[in-house]
């Protein structure tokens, strides 16, 4: 089985190929725009919760909501202050 030898100028090419590359992931994350309102299936997706969890987290007034022509939104600015108001820190001393 043959050697291949990689020289110092390789791995420079490899860390300037792959720094483009995370450079242009950034890039393409940053313009890409959460949505505003989400959608009932939407938020389930992203909170990975059942319906009927979601609709209990409406009824007892944890996600607030809108409901617009029969079709139920989500603030994504609520959702994103739910999750933080209702985090969890164990073994942290305040």
């Amino acid at each position: 089985m043959p050697a291949t030898l990689i020289t110092t100028d390789d791995l420079r090419e490899f860390k300037r190929e792959l720094l483009k590359e995370i450079k242009t992931l950034i890039n393409n994350q940053g313009t890409q725009k959460l949505k505003k309102y989400l959608k009932s299936s939407e938020v389930m997706e992203l909170l990975q919760v059942s319906p009927g969890t979601l609709q209990n987290l409406r009824i007892n007034g944890t996600l607030p909501f809108t409901k617009v022509g029969g079709i139920i939104y989500y603030d994504a600015q609520d959702i994103q202050k739910v999750m933080e108001d209702n985090r969890v820190h164990y073994g942290l001393k305040p």
